[in-house]
């Protein structure tokens, strides 16, 4: 029931709720300014029920943003791990304005025709890592995040240090990792690797737009492998929605050195859509030994370019004319960084109870 769920402040990176004005309903699972926190089970399953909320979201019924199953609030040393999560009236989990964070084990079920409930939103945190997760969702598996137009720029706290390892994703309607679109803060050094898609909308998409300024750079995708894809490539700098009318339509975005290599995908309708900003190209796009292959009804036109520049290497079916071949014959490795960032160091926690014999 709503009378179970206290009314907090909006976010100051967002300026205000995402479905309404105003305040948000606090999640099932909260906390603030903590150290050291874990939660943790053997395939324990927490279930949001989260149908309600989403026919009153849908009737437009509700005076607040939805609650999150799991919300983590400047906070240091947080591990979430081996986990189901089910049904959440929104996101799932969100870790925002934090640091050293654990996300491992984890199974996240919603169906795939209700928007908005992703899987993992990293939002304003420093060195997170993601591993070995299975996420079904109506929206991104993992949307990587820093703030909403002016208020993520003013806020300025960058998403930065971020390895994904070892996720599966389904999701028709959406992306398996999306970096954006609230991303004014700032995205920097984020790796993907070993990434399995089933049926999902797109690949990595990033989503920005005018007004959004920040950044999404340094980004480093590597070992993914897409089975019935409608996009391999997503980016786009006219992704939309505002806070409020008080954006500045001179802050844009900065879109650089984005890296993908080693994937492969089938059944494919068109392999990229990559439409950057008249007058703010996004560049540095490099794109490395990638194989797809079209479905049976593929779009005419496989790769619409504009407004981006990089290279590719050993692509199929051929790229843009905005992505050149970089030395036909030869496979041209994109980048991909050789030393680890620091929680890739950072042991698994477990908990143990004590029982008392009488």
């Amino acid at each position: 029931e709503e009378s179970d769920y206290e009314v907090i402040e909006p976010l100051p990176s967002y300026g205000r709720g995402r479905d309404t004005d105003g305040g948000r309903f606090i999640s099932l699972l909260f906390g603030s300014n903590l150290t050291d926190v874990v939660i943790t089970g053997e395939n324990g399953t927490i279930d949001g029920q989260g149908e309600p909320w989403w026919g009153k979201f849908k009737r437009g019924e509700l005076k607040y943003t939805r609650p999150y199953l799991i919300e983590i609030m400047h906070s240091n040393g947080i591990q979430i791990s081996n986990l189901t999560f089910l049904n959440s009236p929104s996101w799932h989990i969100h870790p925002v304005y934090s640091s050293n964070i654990v996300i491992q084990g984890l199974t996240i079920l919603a169906p795939v025709t209700v928007p908005n409930t992703d899987g993992i939103n990293p939002d304003s945190c420093t060195n997170t890592r993601i591993e070995d997760c299975y996420i079904v969702s109506g929206d991104d598996c993992i949307a990587v995040k820093s703030g909403w137009d002016q208020y993520g720029i003013n806020y300025g706290m960058p998403t930065k240090q971020l390895l994904i390892r070892r996720l599966t994703c389904i999701s028709p309607d959406s992306a398996v990792i999306a970096l954006g679109s609230e991303m004014s803060g700032g995205i920097e050094d984020v790796r993907a690797e070993d990434i399995v898609a089933i049926n999902s909308e797109s690949g990595i998409r990033i989503k920005t737009a005018v007004g959004r300024g920040g950044y999404v750079k340094d980004v480093y995708v590597r070992g993914m492998t897409m089975k019935t894809m409608k996009y391999v490539f997503w980016m786009t700098g006219s992704y939309g929605s505002h806070p409020d009318e008080h954006y500045d339509p001179k802050a844009l975005p900065v879109i650089q050195n984005i890296n993908y290599q080693d994937m492969v995908a089938e059944n494919v309708t068109m392999p990229a859509q990559l439409a950057g900003i008249t007058g703010d190209q996004f560049t540095g796009i490099c794109i490395s030994n990638v194989t797809i292959t079209l479905s049976k009804k593929p779009k005419k036109v496989l790769w619409n370019c504009t407004d981006v520049s990089g290279y590719t290497s050993s692509v199929t079916p051929e790229p843009c004319q905005l992505l050149p071949e970089k030395q036909p014959g030869t496979v041209v490795p994109c980048n991909f960084p050789e030393s680890p960032i620091p929680i890739e160091e950072v042991k698994l926690q477990r908990c143990y109870t004590r029982r008392r014999h009488m």
